[in-house]
């Protein structure tokens, strides 16, 4: 059979180790005929016991049970009266004794990782009587390491990042790998790092495991990431150490090491003038190899024409630069504008100002382009005035509008009839101008809001809107009129001059320097005995009583007709009647009741004398219908 180095070295461990172990053994026995011993160690003296620690190599893999060692007594006189009996962890599952002789042997392959060490107690017995001739006493067998175990990396495979462009020696991570061979004993646990793969931009100090660049200057856009392959081997590194290894994944992360770039000096972009405020003309981007942060970008027009038309912003998402409309485009009024735009870096790292600058500068051009638009007003909104009184077909006003895009273009015009439902008025389609069609009333409709169409002759899909605000203006054309429908009660027991009512009037005319009313009697009531009536200057007047006794007997409601006139030129009348009820009032003048009683009781008659009068009538008549 032909062994490899590893196993050859394990060969020559557990030999080396064997021969050491016979050696003790031998020199024990010659000192041990004169006194009770264990085999290995330093003895100590326990009464006729010798106190020892056994030594035995783990991972034997011999066919014969492995020899541990020998417990002897000076009681023994060798003539087979003592036998010796083992008790303790792994007593006769692992280790046997021969009780005339006190050898020990081993029949289990041992594992130190698995246990390090056994305590076991030993007993010398009168075979005869089987008492004890000795007290019992510990010992304890170690398991004897051997390098069987190779370095493991308990927390890989490991990733780490490190700054791009960092100096030589910069640490990245460091990695550890634990041995679980004795540490305590030899070299088998003592292990070196060495790097298998990663060369020349990493290393790895030896002793610690932790890793550093190698090479300055490692630039994350040429490569963003690196495979290393560390070992880590036991025996100090020799030969015939056990080894294993693990890998590092390093990412270089990104610094801002690269400067903006438009990538042309100059572009041009079309846009027709009917685009709408706010609308994106162009989006430019300046090239930025590096990445999240680093890469964010601030745009600004720094130059040219076009400073109050166009703004730039970034989009966050893309950094781009995004050009829109401040202002409408006009193709007559400029077909053309130049704009000087800089892109820089939101954030600049200082170690790196040397490979700047970081911003750019490009030229952006617009081109304005003309587009068939339809007619436009002379005014967005036109303000108009008529007289409600004015005749159907009379001018109230003129529109304009042209063609921006040719001063010569005819122009027709028209009313919008969604906005003049009723068709009060017409247009002219040639001239804009702007007459009624039937009258007017300001009292219905104050103020007209019309739209009138203007419309290319030689493209009628083309058409323009213009606004007209037509204000009615008032004449006296509506008399006055009570506020409201007064009824008004006058106390029985009223005095003469007594206010019964204050009343007022309103008109739906609206002159210009307001209403003022006149309250006056009706010819025909202007000298009854019964109400008089006062004008207050005030647009009121207040009815009085001109008596006193008034019965409802005798007259139960009274009307009295009032004129009242306005103001106006020429001015308007109008006759309103007041109804006037008597009524039974309290001491305080509330009334009580204001019907008329039907039938008056005579004085002195009581109830109980109409209820027999009552009483005879429906007698009598109960007779007469018996016969």
């Amino acid at each position: 059979m032909k062994l490899g180095k590893v196993e050859f070295c394990h060969f020559l461990q557990i030999i080396g180790l064997f021969l050491c172990l016979s050696g003790m053994s031998q020199a024990e026995l010659s000192r041990s005929r004169s006194k009770p011993y264990f085999q290995a160690g330093r003895p100590r003296t326990k009464r006729s016991w010798v106190w020892n620690q056994f030594f035995v190599l783990e991972e034997y893999m011999g066919s014969d049970p492995l020899y541990v060692g020998k417990l002897h007594s000076d009681v023994d006189k060798g003539d087979g009266s003592i036998k010796y009996i083992l008790s303790g962890e792994g007593a006769s599952s692992i280790f046997i004794i021969d009780e005339n002789t006190g050898d020990i042997h081993a029949t289990k392959r041992l594992d130190r990782e698995e246990q390090a060490y056994y305590t076991l107690r030993a007993q010398a017995l009168d075979r005869l009587t089987n008492k004890p001739v000795e007290p019992e006493s510990e010992f304890v067998i170690k398991i004897q390491d051997i390098n069987d175990n190779e370095p493991k990396f308990l927390d890989g495979p490991y990733t780490a990042g490190v700054p791009e462009m960092s100096p030589v020696g910069t640490s990245v991570v460091q990695v550890t790998a634990t041995d679980a061979d004795d540490p305590t004993y030899g070299n088998s646990a003592r292990v070196v790092y060495s790097i298998l793969q990663g060369q020349p931009y990493f290393s790895v100090e030896p002793k610690t495991g932790v890793i550093k660049t190698a090479l300055p200057n490692m630039d994350r856009e040429a490569k963003d990431q690196y495979l290393l392959v560390i070992q880590a081997k036991d025996m100090v590194g020799q030969n015939g150490g056990l080894s294993g290894t693990t890998s590092v994944t390093v990412t270089l992360t990104d610094v801002n090491d690269n400067p903006p770039r438009f990538p042309r000096r100059s572009y041009q972009y079309n846009v027709p003038e009917s685009l709408p405020v706010a609308s994106v003309v162009a989006r430019i981007k300046a090239a930025d190899a590096d990445v999240g942060p680093n890469a964010e970008m601030e745009y600004k027009i720094v130059d040219g024409d076009g400073l109050g038309v166009f703004k730039i912003s970034v989009d966050k998402d893309t950094q781009e630069g995004i050009i829109t409309i401040q202002k409408e485009l006009d193709f007559e009024a400029k077909t053309s504008y130049t704009l000087r735009i800089e892109a820089s870096n939101k954030h600049v790292d200082p170690r790196f100002l040397s490979l700047g600058p970081f911003s750019d500068m490009t030229t952006v051009k617009i081109i304005v382009e003309d587009v068939d638009e339809p007619p436009v007003f002379s005014s967005h909104l036109y303000s108009m005035e008529v007289s409600e009184a004015t005749q159907v077909g009379n001018i109230i006003g003129t529109v304009t509008a042209h063609d921006p895009d040719s001063s010569n273009s005819p122009v027709r015009y028209s009313i919008d009839r969604n906005t003049d439902l009723e068709r009060y008025f017409n247009i002219d389609a040639n001239s804009g101008v702007i007459t009624t069609a039937k009258s007017l009333d300001r009292e219905t409709n104050a103020v007209h809001n019309i739209t009138v169409l203007a419309m290319e002759s030689q493209n009628p899909s083309q058409i323009g809107r213009g606004y007209v605000a037509i204000t009615i203006l008032d004449i006296n054309d509506n008399a006055p009129e009570f506020a409201m429908d007064y009824e008004t009660t006058v106390c029985e027991n009223a005095q003469p001059g007594q206010i019964i009512q204050k009343i007022s009037a309103v008109d739906k005319d609206e002159p210009s320097n307001g209403h003022q009313f006149y309250f006056s009697l009706t010819a025909d009531a202007a000298n009854n005995h019964n109400f008089s009536l006062k004008d207050n200057k005030d647009n009121t007047a207040s009815v009085l009583t001109r008596r006193n006794g008034f019965r409802r007997q005798e007259q139960s409601v009274y009307y009295l007709p009032i004129f009242i006139v306005d103001s106006g030129s020429p001015s308007l009348s109008s006759t309103n009647t007041l109804t006037i009820r008597v009524c039974d009032c309290d001491a305080d003048g509330i009334a009580q009741t204001c019907n008329a009683e039907a039938y008056i009781l005579p004085a002195g008659l009581s109830t109980g004398a109409l209820i027999a009068i009552l009483a005879c009538v429906l007698t009598l008549l109960g007779d007469q219908l018996d016969h």
